[in-house]
């Protein structure tokens, strides 16, 4: 019965667009003939098939309410305003017959009543929007000070900040384990979504546990679901958090199961409750990776990030420890200056870009100067001359261009000078002489002429 409830659950965002298909027409009906009253008996049953398929929606959505664990009071305005565009799409099939036994309705003028329909269908759907996409989808892109500006609730990661001085005094709970479950659960698990009526965002909640009773078990993390969740193959349905969504480091799961080890406490820190340095080195300062700002960047949105990966493009974290993506057109060689608005939600996040082997012209360094964290790009094997290219000296961090194969005149070389911390460019197989200038900026930023040579070995000689 479970699984019957959750497969006619899961129908509804298919079934839902029916009543939304049925009214639209009916009222886009309505507006076209209102002098020409020439679908008189066609409007009325349109709105009988969009109330039908209306009551539908509302079964199915209150299945998948109960079978995918939203909490009520994320669902109730939703839910309401389903049923009451339901009832409303049989009002307006009664009023269009002019049924006489409901002569009251003869009264309110069916401009009104379209009216008022049309804003009851509006609100629905944006109710319902607001849970599959989240209440800021259309603002998720921006920066978070100008969703802030704009009343909307803006997502902080909690960043876990470990050095060699302070790690002991770092509280286990509020500086640790608060964050791992913030950053990996709580969008699920939270006071907005309550899957399995399961919350992990206080100490209360996360003792008191979900719709299948505590998911803790003092000093006995291999009988705790908070954590034997997180080591099941990410295939196996119960896996949490889902094998689409962020999941946490073994460095991070482990820790979990280290808290739960020592009676899973709320108050204390990593030196009063005697934990082991070695658990919490994955959070010290690391060396630098040259190919990514050493700076933190907020999270890219995995929704945002699944979106551009389905136009095509490659995109991928460049570490465990960074924030930072690189974006690749290897599979997308029709790439062109227009598409570049494609990746345009993820520009805080982009380090590394590859754009070689597309079609791309000298325009489009108008349109990376709009990626400030930009560290790596690659242009090789595409039409570029180099034309406007010192547009590029505004980026803070880029440190590498390829420009293998592709026209770059040797006219536009010297452009490369003006660039703050350019190291290298690569010029291979363009029209820049192999002759020519091999260092800029009195030394710092190398020119890789490439075709090299490799000197010969006496094992070359030996013939087989």
């Amino acid at each position: 019965m479970d699984v019957l409830k959750q497969v006619l659950g899961r129908l509804h965002p298919l079934i839902v667009h029916l009543p939304i298909g049925f009214i639209i027409l009916g009222l886009l009906l309505q507006w076209y003939d209102r002098k020409r009253k020439e679908y008189d008996k066609i409007v009325p049953l349109v709105y009988l098939w969009g109330g039908i398929s209306a009551a539908l929606a509302c079964v199915t959505g209150y299945l998948q309410y109960l079978g995918e664990g939203y909490a009520f009071d994320t669902v109730k305005w939703h839910l309401w305003s389903g049923i009451a565009t339901a009832l409303f799409a049989f009002l307006m099939y009664v009023r269009l017959k002019e049924i006489q036994q409901i002569d009251f309705l003869s009264k309110v003028p069916i401009a009104v009543l379209s009216v008022l329909f049309f804003v009851l269908i509006s609100f629905t759907g944006h109710q319902g929007g607001n849970i599959t996409h989240g209440e800021d989808y259309l603002v998720e892109p921006l920066p978070n000070h100008i969703k802030s500006a704009l009343g909307f609730e803006t997502f902080e990661e909690k960043v876990i900040t470990l050095n060699e001085e302070n790690w002991q005094e770092a509280a286990m709970y509020d500086d640790i384990i608060s964050p791992i479950l913030n950053n990996n659960c709580v969008s699920c698990h939270g006071p907005k979504k309550t899957k399995g009526e399961l919350q992990l965002h206080n100490p209360e909640v996360i003792l008191k546990g979900g719709e299948n009773g505590e998911i803790i078990v003092t000093n006995n993390p291999e009988k705790s679901e908070l954590y034997t969740r997180l080591v099941l193959p990410k295939e196996d349905e119960n896996h949490m958090p889902p094998k689409d969504k962020r999941q946490p480091t073994p460095e991070e799961v482990e820790l979990i199961r280290a808290w739960l080890n020592i009676g899973n406490p709320f108050e204390g820190t990593i030196q009063e409750l005697g934990m082991e340095k070695e658990l919490f080195l994955s959070f010290f300062p690391k060396k630098h990776d040259a190919d990514y700002p050493d700076i933190q960047i907020s999270t890219a949105s995995q929704d945002t990030i699944n979106s551009i990966k389905n136009k095509g493009f490659h995109v991928e974290n460049i570490s465990k420890a960074s924030n930072f993506l690189e974006v690749s057109c290897i599979n997308k060689p029709s790439f062109t200056d227009s598409d570049f608005e494609l990746i345009l939600p993820i520009r805080e996040q982009i380090a590394i870009l590859d754009l070689g082997g597309t079609q791309i012209t000298d325009a489009i360094f108008e349109k990376l100067v709009t990626l400030p964290n930009l560290t790596v790009l690659k242009l090789d094997a595409t039409g570029i001359t180099g034309k406007n290219m010192e547009l590029l000296a505004s980026l803070e961090h880029l440190k590498s261009i390829n420009l293998t194969g592709s026209n770059l005149e040797e006219v536009y070389l010297q452009n490369l000078a003006e660039f703050k911390k350019l190291e290298v460019a690569y010029v291979f197989g363009t029209q820049v002489q192999g002759e020519g200038v091999r260092t800029l900026k009195d030394g710092q930023i190398t020119i890789d002429y490439g075709n090299y040579e490799l000197p010969p070995i006496p094992s070359d000689s030996i013939i087989y």
